[in-house]
């Protein structure tokens, strides 16, 4: 009897996850949903904002100039690199273009239900001795056609993996008095092309990774950009319009005061301060809970402890993304067939909370309770262990730490640099 299983998203989560369900078909039968009419999820570009064509909210959050800030010799699935030929760090086009060669050299494309959104899932009770997992639940998933959501089909799985990403939901502060602000107020999702803010002074809030990409791409059209936060200071060279700013206090029509007192009058506010994760197709009795982007009760970032056949590929931020993928995915199919014994969902629950426990510890607040960073690595070995597959190789680690030191020093020129791996522990600069 196999295993059958529901897959949220065509991204690089969900492709990943429908190709190791789909090579076992001896144990999986898989069935994934997307609700766009192509693979690729948040890097299918388009210039339109707000809605899209069946008037749901776009999910994308790919701007024109985007060009990856990891080299593509450390983003591919271990099992799939990307095409030699193309540099280092690639645009937008070519990401969305290697997944859809990924859904085509595996043959995935049968096993996926376009333009069809999951309406509601719920777990239902089964005997044990019913259910190929082992587990006492079900799982009921309704969906429908996106053009016609009356024509809704609910359908039995014996687990539910979730792959519908975490970059389709703005993440908005509170500032004080920000609604009476003057100008234009956007967030990263829905910023384009920095044609459309030429000769204004753009305010970007927030100095991740996307804040300091996008004022460094507003730079070419804005009369100047002020990169508000409250880190240290970006010790990189940055363009001669682009200084770097406290965050804000508050807003008062065209003023906005910043935390050292500082009033600067902007055209633009621009708000790269993440995102919210949202599930709004899990029904309570899911008991999922999310507070302050801290989804629980998660063992390892992943398995729902309560409902082990109930999992969520790709909660973990500040990562390299498709080999972190990769091997969740093989934990959750290792639990589903057996061949690993979860622990106790008290075991579970104890762990979880001792890896929050100890980023508090660390300083972290609670909106960071699945960032990684450093901390990838040890994880995604133990993921691998667990999972019974071959580790991540060390010279994805090594490039993408030698990136990362690269990159606070040029965060203009970082990436002009081509690499290419040497062996499973090292890499060189290519000509």
């Amino acid at each position: 009897m196999s295993v059958r299983v529901a897959v949220i998203g065509a991204g690089a989560a969900g492709l990943c996850a429908v190709r190791h369900l789909a090579s076992r078909p001896s144990t999986f039968s898989v069935q994934a949903f997307e609700q766009s009419p192509g693979v690729g999820g948040t890097w299918v570009y388009t210039e339109k904002t707000g809605t899209d064509i069946y008037g749901l909210p776009i999910h994308s959050s790919m701007y024109k100039n985007l060009k990856t800030n990891l080299p593509k010799e450390v983003m591919a699935f271990p099992d799939f690199p990307f095409d030699k030929q193309l540099p280092s760090f690639i645009k937008h086009q070519d990401v969305l273009q290697y997944l859809e060669k990924y859904a085509t050299h595996f043959n995935l494309l049968q096993h996926i239900k376009f333009e069809t959104q999951v309406i509601k899932v719920q777990p239902i009770h089964c005997p044990k001795e019913q259910s190929p997992t082992g587990q006492d639940q079900k799982w009921e998933v309704t969906s429908a056609p996106v053009l016609d959501s009356k024509k809704s089909v609910t359908e039995e799985y014996d687990a539910v993996i979730v792959c519908n990403g975490h970059y389709a939901v703005p993440l908005i502060p509170k500032v004080p008095g920000l609604e009476t602000f003057s100008g234009e107020i956007i967030h990263s999702h829905t910023y384009r092309a920095p044609e459309d803010f030429k000769n204004q002074t753009v305010l970007c809030l927030g100095a991740a990774a996307s804040g300091q990409d996008i004022s460094i791409d507003l730079s070419s059209e804005a009369k100047m950009v002020y990169l508000c936060h409250n880190k240290s200071l970006i010790q990189s060279p940055l363009p001669p319009n682009v200084q770097q700013k406290p965050g804000i206090q508050s807003v008062s029509g065209s003023t906005v005061t910043l935390n050292n007192g500082e009033e600067i009058s902007a055209d633009c506010l621009l708000f790269c301060t993440g995102y919210h994760f949202r599930f709004p197709f899990l029904t309570e009795s899911c008991h999922l809970h999310i507070e302050e982007e801290r989804l629980t009760p998660l063992y390892k970032h992943l398995i729902h402890t309560e409902f082990p056949t109930l999992s969520f590929i790709g909660i973990c931020k500040t990562i390299c993304p498709f080999p972190q993928f990769h091997v969740q995915i093989l934990l959750v199919l290792a639990a589903l067939d057996g061949s690993f014994q979860l622990p106790s969902k008290e075991e579970m629950d104890a762990d979880t909370e001792a890896d929050y426990q100890k980023r508090l510890s660390e300083g972290l607040p609670k909106r960071h309770a699945h960032t990684m960073g450093n901390r990838q690595w040890a994880y995604n070995d133990e993921i691998a262990r667990l999972a019974g597959c071959e580790l991540i190789q060390k010279s994805v680690k090594n490039l993408y730490d030698a990136v990362h030191e690269t990159r606070v020093k040029n965060l203009v020129g970082y990436k002009r640099v081509n690499y290419e791996m040497v062996n499973e522990c090292s890499y060189s600069e290519a000509c």
